[in-house]
């Protein structure tokens, strides 16, 4: 896509990632990550919903997703955006934090009530990390800095507050555990129905307000996610959109593009031991 970039870094040996990109054209489609996102708009204005709402950043501002934090995201205008990103796994922002311990762990992390924030320091903070992180700066140096950086999102006014999440609805969480351990791609609506015990209507309904995202969409990064993980193991991309039930690479490239902003190459590439 004309003016369209992407740079993507990943740590071998951590869950941690950051990414750096310009799109003009680039239009995410809903879908959320397993890890914290925290970043900034470095030039430009971005839009996307995400909790129910609208919302801009600018330059200067600062972005800050949960986990499985559905949202969307594209330029607000022709002229596009520039924004860095770093993801950070829950366990190692429980460590940073020291708010949990053993099996309580998950239950104890950080929610954070406001997706953007105007905080230039934290913003300051956030490129230092990022820079430090695809730089090439020592272990120790990368670990400093990300701690200072978590340590800072939660005193942000990004409204951090460590507590559990809304409970499920039965038939929402009945319909996700079918998505998550059947094997079937043709699942049908009207399987999906009788699982939950409520009619088709009700369980997307239900289903959209506890996950942010129809169960087609949450089926999807399912298998996005696995394809990630597969790209880790080293599989051949044609096998891996098999495997994941794309038709062949290059759909699977396209979806997995909408949803990441990076091509399966590009992510693979951007590993560092």
């Amino acid at each position: 896509m004309a003016g369209d970039w992407a740079r993507y870094w990943r740590a071998g040996d951590r869950p941690v990632e950051a990414m750096h990109a310009h799109f003009e054209r680039h239009v995410y489609h809903r879908h959320s990550h397993e890890t914290y996102s925290f970043g900034f708009t470095e030039q430009g204005v971005q839009t996307f919903t995400c909790r129910g709402a609208r919302h801009r950043s600018a330059a200067g501002m600062v972005m800050v997703f949960n986990p499985d934090d559905p949202h969307d995201g594209h330029a607000a205008d022709e002229i596009g955006f520039t924004y860095r990103m770093v993801h950070v796994g829950p366990d190692l922002v429980a460590d940073v934090l020291g708010e949990a311990a053993d099996g309580a762990r998950r239950a104890a992390l950080p929610l954070f009530t406001e997706p953007v924030v105007r905080d230039i320091g934290l913003a300051r903070d956030l490129r230092r990390l990022h820079e430090a992180l695809v730089g090439g700066a020592t272990t120790l140096r990368r670990d400093e800095l990300l701690d200072e950086v978590v340590a800072a999102v939660a005193r942000s006014g990004a409204g951090a507050r460590v507590t559990a999440r809304a409970p499920e609805t039965a038939p929402a969480r009945l319909v996700r555990e079918a998505l998550h351990y059947s094997d079937d791609l043709g699942i049908s609506a009207a399987e999906l129905a009788a699982v939950a015990g409520r009619s088709r209507f009700a369980v997307y309904r239900s289903f959209q307000a506890a996950y942010g995202m129809a169960p087609s969409d949450y089926q999807r990064q399912l298998r996005l996610r696995t394809a990630r993980r597969l790209l880790d193991e080293g599989h051949p991309l044609a096998e891996i959109a098999a495997m994941t039930g794309f038709t062949d690479q290059s759909h699977l490239t396209r979806w997995f593009t909408r949803y990441f902003g990076i091509t399966p190459g590009a992510y693979r590439r951007a590993i560092t031991p």
